[in-house]
């Protein structure tokens, strides 16, 4: 009884001080998720507004040829994969990878080609022997626009030489604190919208040198802002994850620390009636056990007198 009671007080100590880690988590992704969420929603409109200048100039040119449009005989495909760099986000990081399974499975057996971005990312394309183009984004968390403008125009590289003739981005989209969705995103060829009729409104841009020359320098901009716009929604989407994760955890440690009290109590309270049972029961049995007082015959005592004769007296003397 004393050592499941022992046992039953360490497992206390051991969950309480798992809820202290897992609410300092709780506490650390809480903040780190607002930024998150202010630096994605900065960025947002300036490459939003690259997107619609992509789709303007394709769909206002209707001899428009770009090579970032056209289709590639070279049937290989590189997928961008966002994880996070570290682990206790709930399915944040196995959603992805479940996402780039299930997409590969679609390219009738095109050759795949990565570029992992996050710990987890890399871990997972090198446990899937994934040709990997890059290693310089293994931490996530580090990747800075810089870096995205860097690797964008290493990809748009890439595809104009015939390395790959499609470009997916998977990462997770984050809508809300309670969901986050996997997402894949096609960024090569530059999806449009091409219209057969001309513009009849009258109003008509003019690029200079050209349509095709202002689309082809936009477009490594173009994929540097959804890659970065991805970047920030799969950080801010991990944190989420990661909130509710913790979340989640301290509220079942809470819950685990009342059984186990309950549990303890409960061992101390019958420790305790067990101990009064064996004294109330010992101090019994002896009462039983202890034998009969026995009555002494009268002892015959004799004096002698002054006088030198004897005086008797009997005295009953009990044992006790």
């Amino acid at each position: 009884m004393a050592s499941n009671m022992k046992a039953v007080k360490l497992r206390i100590k051991s969950v309480q001080s798992t809820m202290q880690i897992t609410k300092a988590m709780e506490l650390v992704a809480s903040s780190k998720l607002r930024k998150a969420k202010e630096r994605a929603e900065v960025c947002r409109p300036y490459f939003t507004e690259l997107h619609e200048t992509l789709k303007e100039i394709a769909r206002e040119n209707t001899d428009f040829s770009s090579v970032y449009a056209k289709e590639s005989p070279n049937n290989k495909t590189c997928y961008v994969v966002i994880a996070g760099d570290r682990g206790l986000a709930g399915g944040y990081n196995s959603n992805v990878m479940k996402l780039v399974e299930r997409h590969i499975a679609q390219q009738n057996g095109a050759e795949i080609c990565t570029v992992p971005v996050g710990k987890k990312a890399m871990e997972y394309c090198k446990r899937r022997n994934m040709e990997i183009l890059t290693e310089e984004y293994t931490i996530a968390e580090d990747t800075s626009i810089g870096n995205c403008h860097t690797a964008a125009h290493f990809l748009a590289h890439e595809f104009v030489k015939g390395s790959f003739d499609k470009l997916y981005i998977v990462y997770t989209n984050f809508a809300s604190m309670l969901t986050q969705h996997a997402t894949v995103m096609q960024a090569l060829p530059v999806p449009y919208e091409k219209s057969e009729a001309k513009n009849e409104s009258g109003a008509m841009t003019l690029y200079e040198p050209g349509p095709e020359s202002v689309f082809d320098a936009i477009v490594p901009e173009y994929i540097a802002g959804i890659f970065y716009g991805a970047l920030c929604q799969s950080y801010a989407s991990e944190q989420a994850a990661r909130r509710t994760a913790m979340d989640s955890a301290s509220k079942n440690a809470d819950d685990m620390i009342e059984d186990l009290s309950l549990k303890y109590n409960r061992a101390r309270q019958g420790a305790i009636t067990q101990e009064i049972t064996e004294i109330v029961g010992g101090a019994q049995t002896q009462k039983a056990e202890r034998p009969p007082l026995r009555r002494e015959k009268p002892a015959r005592v004799v004096r002698f007198l002054a006088d030198g004769s004897r005086a008797q007296k009997a005295r009953n003397e009990s044992w006790n």
